[in-house]
């Protein structure tokens, strides 16, 4: 087993541990959290327990055909938290300052009530 593997799965966990505290502080409208940072963080978690677990200390040494397999665990972990942090640092720079953001959500509020939430269609 590369030692790649060994170590790029430790520093996914710790990357989506950083994002699910990152998630938290954030005002999104969407729970990051709870839709894909938790499910990644698990399979991290599960990935690296293998990895380092004694009953296939002797395998990941010989295992060559299951490289792929880890291989494509971490590239789907990468773009994954890649597109994650994308999410968050969106978030983080739409977020207005505190003295407009009342008037954020009174304008809102206020638009909301026009139109009810229905997009204006032409008349024909």
């Amino acid at each position: 087993m590369d030692r790649v593997y060994k170590a790029d799965i430790p520093a996914s966990r710790k990357a989506l541990e950083d994002l699910e505290r990152g998630f938290s502080r954030s005002e999104a409208a969407t729970d990051w959290n709870a839709l894909r940072v938790r499910p990644l963080l698990e399979h991290a978690r599960n990935l690296e327990r293998l990895l380092l677990s004694p009953r296939f200390a002797r395998e990941t040494s010989r295992l060559r055909t299951g490289v792929v397999m880890f291989h494509s665990d971490l590239v789907y972990l990468r773009e994954n938290i890649k597109a994650l942090r994308g999410i968050l640092k969106s978030a983080r720079e739409s977020r207005p300052s505190a003295g407009s953001r009342a008037r954020t959500r009174a304008g809102k509020r206020k638009s909301q009530r026009g139109n009810r939430g229905w997009p204006a269609f032409p008349s024909a």
